[in-house]
């Protein structure tokens, strides 16, 4: 672990930095409350073992300030103190801190508490873990690897949100695939489910590392393309269609004989700032529109 310890006293400093070391631990060492700051700024400490009384930010203010800043990983302080009365320490846990340790420090009863931070910061590191990867399943289509319609939602928003501040434009593309359905009863829902994937990974290969693609439901698909026009963001749709062409999936269902793609485009602007629902509508419109002139072609919302 690494071990960031504040104390004013010199000689009570040198103490917990030979316990800290001798327990195997990396050690950081702070003479006053701000120094001690800047260091847990920079380091991000597991523990973090504090002096109550110093110059500066005294202990109290550290552990608070610690409360507030801590997001993913858990940071585990020990306050030390002089003062050991049952409302001193009631003050220090109400301010953060998850131990005490009255000085003079015995560095037996430090390694002592240093043994429970390790657990405690190992439970919430695996606890932090757990949660990303929920969170990633979330917004994860499972079939196609894609996000899926809840990232979409999140990642549209704070599309919208810069685009309008910034004066930017972006489109979407709405996708589907051309009669999915006589392509499942034709060779089944297990092939069905191969193509979505083959169909995925082409429009993955097309865009850039700035666009996105999610899978909106059944086989349609979404491509959200930031600072991209109309004109642009149909130009990569074409790109993305004749992709799915060259993967020469035979599709007999299709008057092509091959699996192809429909898409509509839609985008958003300064002179047309309307909302993200609006937005998919219209480019659900376009797909639409696409679909009624013969399928196998991009359409631009009117």
């Amino acid at each position: 672990m690494k071990v960031l310890v504040a104390d004013d006293d010199p000689g009570s400093l040198l103490v917990a930095r030979a316990a800290v070391e001798r327990a195997g631990h990396e050690c950081l060492t702070a003479e006053d409350g701000d120094q001690a700051w800047a260091l847990y700024l920079e380091h991000l400490p597991d523990v973090v073992v504090t002096d109550w009384m110093m110059p500066g930010m005294d202990g109290l203010a550290l552990c608070r300030a610690i409360r507030s800043r801590e997001q993913e990983l858990y940071t585990y302080v020990v306050l030390l103190t002089s003062q050991g009365s049952r409302d001193d320490v009631l003050a220090g846990l109400e301010a953060g801190a998850d131990d005490y340790v009255t000085k003079p420090l015995d560095p037996f009863v430090l390694h002592a508490r240093l043994l429970v931070a390790r657990r405690i910061t190992t439970l919430h590191a695996d606890l932090a873990h757990y949660r990303r990867v929920l969170s990633r399943q979330a917004r994860t289509d499972p079939l196609t690897g894609l996000h899926n319609r809840l990232k979409l939602s999140e990642d549209l928003e704070q599309l919208r949100l810069r685009s309008q501040r910034y004066a930017e434009q972006y489109s979407v593309a709405m996708c589907d695939v051309d009669n999915f359905k006589s392509y499942n009863d034709i060779y089944g829902h297990q092939a069905g489910d191969l193509a979505l994937r083959a169909v995925a990974a082409a429009l993955l290969g097309v865009i850039r590392k700035s666009d996105g693609v999610y899978r909106f439901g059944g086989e349609e698909f979404l491509l959200v393309l930031p600072q991209q026009s109309a004109d642009r963001a149909k130009a990569l749709m074409e790109r993305a269609l004749d992709a799915v062409r060259d993967l020469a999936i035979v599709h007999a269902g299709d008057s092509s004989g091959q699996l192809r793609l429909s898409a509509g485009i839609s985008s958003f602007s300064v002179e047309h700032p309307v909302d993200a629902n609006a937005l998919l509508g219209e480019a659900d419109a376009a797909l639409y529109a696409a679909k009624a002139a013969g399928r196998n072609r991009v359409e631009l919302a009117g």
